[in-house]
């Protein structure tokens, strides 16, 4: 139900036995962990975007014009 983007509700979690739950923590701790490390794959080879915005490509004059 997980991986479908659902989840389980509340009473379902409930009435759920406990080894159950763990198991499902524990598949939904593995596809977390398989997702993390595709994503730090794709990502590894790009750069990171500093966090200064980028402006204009202009150089300021050094006179005024008034």
């Amino acid at each position: 139900m997980y991986h479908g983007g659902g989840g389980f509700i509340h009473s379902e979690v409930y009435n759920m036995p406990i080894w159950m739950r763990k198991y499902h923590i524990q598949k939904v701790n593995e596809f977390n962990k398989k997702q993390k490390e595709e994503i730090d794959k794709s990502t590894k080879g790009q750069s990171t975007p500093s966090n200064r915005p980028m402006g204009p490509n202009i150089n300021p004059s050094s006179t005024y014009n008034f």
